[in-house]
């Protein structure tokens, strides 16, 4: 059987070299959208780059070992995590023209072969997190709390793109204590500023189901914004910018830290400037964008502890 193309994961290397009988199992796992994973990445990695900038150290093969550990973990447990939220959320997916088409609804993988799947990849990222130290580990043990109950805000609440951005940049913590051992104030800081930038980018993201979701009765922030939309998304990403200067601050990075910040915030505000909740493709455009904007943020961080007097 043939695997169609999903409606947003547009142009992509599944649908275009994979061979057939993986496809099914690629997009199970969202790898023909490699976007959730850069999401879920670069909050680790600004992690560990913060804490590198406390620890005052030259970095060894340890550290590096930690960017790849995190890549890896990131690519397995968004994968698990998204074949998880397609297990839940199959019947609606069913219903909803974006995602009729996931291998789950239309009946490419049974619901037992994506248990599998979540089982395999779960124990493969065990192996990686038991290989940091042990408030890494409890951290990352008690972020499953988070990802099995993402599922179902959506019909909790009307802001489960919050309880993404909880779950999401769960690596800020990790990524800090995987270097430190410990949790300060400027972690802290960076993970609420980051939780409100993905509450920004996920709301736009939303604007694609707007109209499937009032007819199946899910709850996003995007329908409880309506009009406001635009409004909303900019109040988070001002906290998303107050947060994490004031993260920077506290962890005592250079003024370069700073001055890099300014093309990020800008990135932020364009997205603000030109989202329109009647544009579902422009809003996946702007979505996608955010892998750009958490490149400079990182790259913000990295130039802050690089340029601070040691």
């Amino acid at each position: 059987m043939s695997s169609a193309p999903l409606p947003d994961a547009g142009a992509n290397w599944v649908d275009r070299r994979a061979p057939e009988a993986f496809k099914p199992w690629l997009k199970l796992g969202r790898f023909d959208r490699p976007i959730g994973i850069w999401l879920l990445l670069i909050p680790g990695w600004a992690g560990l780059a913060l804490a590198l900038s406390q620890d005052r150290r030259t970095p060894d093969l340890y550290d590096a070992w930690l960017v790849l550990a995190f890549a890896l973990g990131a690519c397995l447990m968004r994968a698990a995590g998204c074949a998880f939220n397609d297990i839940v959320d199959r019947d609606i997916d069913a219903e909803v023209a974006r995602t009729a088409l996931r291998p789950i609804p239309s009946g490419r993988i049974s619901v037992k072969q994506a248990w599998a799947f979540v089982v395999g990849c779960s124990l493969v990222s065990l192996l990686i997190l038991l290989t940091l130290n042990l408030t890494a580990i409890l951290l990352g043990v008690g972020s499953l709390v988070l990802v099995a109950a993402y599922p179902f805000m959506k019909r909790i609440t009307w802001w489960p793109q919050a309880w993404l951005g909880l779950t999401f940049n769960w690596g800020v913590l990790m990524g800090f204590a995987a270097v430190t051992g410990t949790i300060t104030s400027s972690a802290l800081l960076l993970y609420l500023g980051a939780m409100f930038w993905t509450l920004g980018y996920d709301t736009i993201y939303a604007l694609q189901d707007i109209e499937d979701d009032a007819m199946v009765g899910v709850k996003s922030s995007a329908r409880r914004l309506g009009p406001k939309v635009r409004d909303g998304v900019a109040f988070f990403y001002i906290l998303t910018v107050i947060l994490t200067v004031a993260a920077g601050a506290s962890a005592g990075l250079g003024p370069v830290f700073y001055v890099a910040l300014l093309p990020w915030a800008a990135h932020l505000f364009r997205q603000v400037r030109e989202v329109r909740p009647d544009n579902p493709g422009l809003a996946l455009r702007l979505f996608r964008s955010n892998r750009e904007a958490g490149l400079i943020l990182l790259l913000a961080i990295i130039l802050g502890t690089v340029g601070w007097p040691i």
